[in-house]
């Protein structure tokens, strides 16, 4: 599995696009790490940008960029709505896939050293790299902001690099690195230019809320002098209040720290009743940098609820009822194809995908003297029509009458069905590189001793994968099949013929699929391998078949009812 680290650096500059291209150079400059996305804001003097990568590329970009703003920016010349300490202000790194906390926390301390003895630049750990419980808050760390800095070298002393104040200091202030989980940063859009109104609703939603006061509105305090406050509603959540003069409006600046604890939309839906209560309303609502695919699909899925919609719909309705609810296009494009991190990962790697064809222009492909794309290919692509039509199936039946006790059933079936069809569309592709895995490995040269121990060693590893590719077809198909008998059991008798077409279609990727299997079976040394997936296949098949015949009873049974 690779090892992938997303690094999201907030630097104090959002005018200056010559200085904003130079940091991105230095990030551009180590191989291994992609630049998602740049964001700048010009009213906070602010830019937001993220890249990922692997663990050591990852750090040195990061330390790079932090190195290329410390000679860009000065500090004593800045301005801006947004706090700051410094001309990196902070850079958490996040883990994304093969990598755990504790390894970002590693990353965080290792990088601050470095830009502590090289660059000499206070640093201070923050989240789960803190060292101590109170640092783990950027609010408490970056108190006072920059120009506080003086004297917080002296009361907070960084945990790496010089503690006394100097003119290299001023100029670049201090920076903050942490480790943390995915942080969405997430405005909300009010109708009013009043900051302290926005600011008042912030003070309502946001975790810590705000010091607990008296009739006399005197701060109280415990026994041993500690202010009490009043906590706000939701849970961790960062927010202030602040007017941005580029849009001519106030807003609520939120951090959602854990967006799996307070959902993007509970978010939205709690700032909409607060704002009511005080006459405002919200009038949408924008993401700063990248958000996980996940927090808008939930989104989506919140609001179709709400819409009275069945949820098991493509994935590209669901993001785009989330993108018209929250208004994410309100003050600034919200293209999800830029902003969803999962799209922009893959953005690369779609270019020459089969599924972004037309029908005839597979059909085509097939259709020419070319091996691939070939069988496997095309049985992936019967497991996507399969699941495509049980979906379908479970969507008119969510709200006919009659059906009215299995609708949350129709809900399941509906997102099964989805995930197992765009399962089925990779595999499409899947099957194809496998095949051109396995030539690759075929053409490999083999003139001396070693040439052909490499090239053996290559075409059983491609040989293996090319076996494993339709095995994941088989069993996903079957998957499929599941979920289109139970659909052909429970759903829109009026769609009875679709459900059974859902099961042929479901049964021939997995005869495919099983063809594709033994196909490459005597291009594998290893017989234990070739006995374990040869027998794997088989009950699959087996399953597939009973299951199918099962449909087709459904099917015709309710043809002889009519």
């Amino acid at each position: 599995m690779a090892k992938l680290v997303e690094c999201v650096p907030n630097f104090s500059e959002g005018r200056d696009k010559s200085k904003l291209e130079e940091i991105k150079k230095a990030i551009e400059s180590v191989a291994g790490v992609k630049l998602l996305d740049v964001d700048p804001g010009e009213a906070t003097n602010r830019t937001v940008f993220t890249f990922v990568g692997d663990p050591e590329s990852i750090k040195e970009a990061a330390f790079r960029a932090i190195k290329r703003a410390s000679e860009i920016i000065d500090m004593r010349e800045h301005k801006g709505a947004h706090p700051r300490l410094g001309a990196t202000d902070v850079v958490p790194f996040v883990p994304l896939e093969g990598v755990t906390m504790e390894d970002c926390v590693a990353i965080a301390k290792e990088l601050g050293e470095r830009v502590g003895r090289e660059l000499k630049i206070p640093v201070y750990l923050y989240e789960e790299a803190a060292t101590t419980p109170e640092r783990k808050s950027l609010s408490y760390v970056r108190k006072g902001e920059y120009e506080a800095l003086p004297d917080k070298l002296k009361e907070l002393k960084p945990d790496f690099g010089p503690d006394e104040y100097n003119e290299d200091i001023a100029r670049t202030g201090a920076t903050i690195i942490g480790a943390r989980e995915f942080l969405i940063a997430y405005n909300v859009n009010l109708n009013t230019k009043d900051k302290k109104l926005a600011n008042e609703i912030a003070l309502n939603i946001r975790e810590n809320g705000r010091l607990k006061r008296d009739s006399n509105g005197k701060v109280v305090k415990d026994q041993n002098g500690k202010s009490l406050r009043v906590p706000g509603t939701l849970k961790a959540v960062r927010a202030i209040g602040w007017y941005i003069d580029e849009y001519g409006i106030a807003q609520i600046s939120i951090n959602l720290l854990n967006y799996k604890i307070t959902p993007l939309w509970k978010v939205y839906e709690e700032v909409r009743e607060q704002a009511e209560k005080l006459g405002l309303l919200v009038t949408g609502s924008e993401i700063v940098g990248l958000v996980p695919k996940e927090a808008i699909y939930e989104a989506g899925k919140y609001y179709l609820k709400k819409q009275n919609k069945t949820t098991g719909v493509p994935e590209k309705e669901i993001i785009d009822i989330a993108v018209k609810s929250l208004g994410l296009n309100s003050v600034s494009p919200f293209n999800p194809d830029e902003k969803i991190i999962e799209y922009i990962i893959a953005k690369d790697n779609s270019i020459n995908l089969l599924t972004n064809l037309t029908i005839n222009d597979f059909t085509d492909e097939v259709s020419v003297d070319s091996p691939a794309p070939g069988g496997g290919s095309v049985a992936a692509l019967g497991g996507a029509l399969s699941s495509a039509l049980s979906a379908m199936v479970s969507a008119l039946s969510y709200n006919k009458k009659g059906y009215e006790d299995y609708r949350n059933e129709f809900i399941n079936l509906g997102e099964r069905a989805q995930k197992v069809k765009d399962e089925f569309l990779k595999l499409v592709d899947e099957d194809t590189n496998a095949f051109n895995k396995f030539m690759a490995a075929r053409r490999l040269p083999k003139k001396t001793d070693e040439e052909k121990a490499e090239r053996e060693r290559a075409l059983e590893e491609a040989a293996k994968y090319a076996a494993e590719i339709p095995l994941k077809v088989l069993e996903t198909s079957v998957l499929a099949l599941q979920i289109a008998e139970r659909v052909s059991e429970i759903g829109n008798k009026n769609s009875i013929s679709d459900a059974g077409v859902a099961g042929w279609m479901g049964r021939a990727a997995a005869e495919g699929a099983y063809l594709n299997v033994k196909i490459n079976l005597p291009s594998i040394s290893d017989e234990n391998f070739r006995k374990e997936i040869i027998s794997k296949a088989g009950n699959f098949l087996e399953e597939a078949r009973k299951i199918n015949q099962r449909i087709s009873i459904n099917v015709l049974k309710a043809f002889e009812e009519e």
